[in-house]
Order: C-alpha cells, then structure tokens, then sequence
C-alpha cells in the first residue's frame, strides 16, 4: 500500500523560504509521477507543480513559477518543493500526490492522482 508521508512546513514571514518533503514508501518510486497540491483555508485543492517519473519534465502553476522549484531523488524515494519569496497567499495546506504513471505526462488536476498525503501546513506571515 502506497503511504506518503509530507513535512517541512512551518511558519515563515513574507520573503522567506522553506522546502517541502515528501516521502512515498510501499511502492517502486520510479515509476510514479508526483506532484504538490495545495488548499488554501475555504478554498478549493491547486495543484502547484508535478514531476515526471524519470525526472525529466516539470510542470507548474503561474502562481508559483519562478519561485518554487520542485525535485525529486528517485534513489531515496522523497521529492521535494523549494519555496522562496513567499507571500501571504502562499498560505495553505500543502499535500504531495502520486500516480502511477509510464509516461513523462504530469497531471494538473486532482483527478490525476491517485495516492495522497496527510498535508504539511505553510503559514506566510505578513
């Protein structure tokens, strides 16, 4: 059973960066697109950015281009999202995601994946 498991969020001010975890055990992680979703208070899931299985291609919201960076180490099975400059709106609860995927396509949608986390939360202060 495929278990993901995020941390790294925290309480930060406005400018500050942090740098999201997310760890897939159960599962061969080669083979599994990822993916960081968030959902701010009353609002409904995002998708922020994707990664293909191999690495190789990268996807990302316009929100957060230029300023979040995602990765992945495929021999440790984590994947990782590096936030900087964050703003206020930035705030939410960040979730990683998976899916089995033998293509380079990233899904941005919820529907897309298959496998959630429990969500690390990320405080922007102004």
């Amino acid at each position: 059973q495929e278990q993901l498991v995020e941390s790294g969020g925290g309480l930060v001010q406005t400018g500050e960066s942090l740098r999201l975890s997310c760890a897939l055990s159960g599962h061969t992680f080669t083979t599994y697109t990822m993916g960081w979703f968030r959902q701010p208070p009353g609002k409904e899931r995002e998708f922020i950015a994707g990664i293909s299985n191999n690495g190789g291609y990268k996807s990302y919201a316009d929100s957060v281009k230029g300023r979040f960076s995602i990765s992945r180490e495929n021999g440790k099975a984590m994947m990782y999202l590096q936030m900087n400059s964050l703003k206020p709106e930035d705030t939410a609860l960040y979730y990683c995601a998976a899916t089995y995927s033998g293509s380079e396509y990233v899904g941005r949608t919820t529907r897309d994946y298959d496998y959630w986390g429990q969500g690390t939360q990320v405080t922007v202060s102004s």
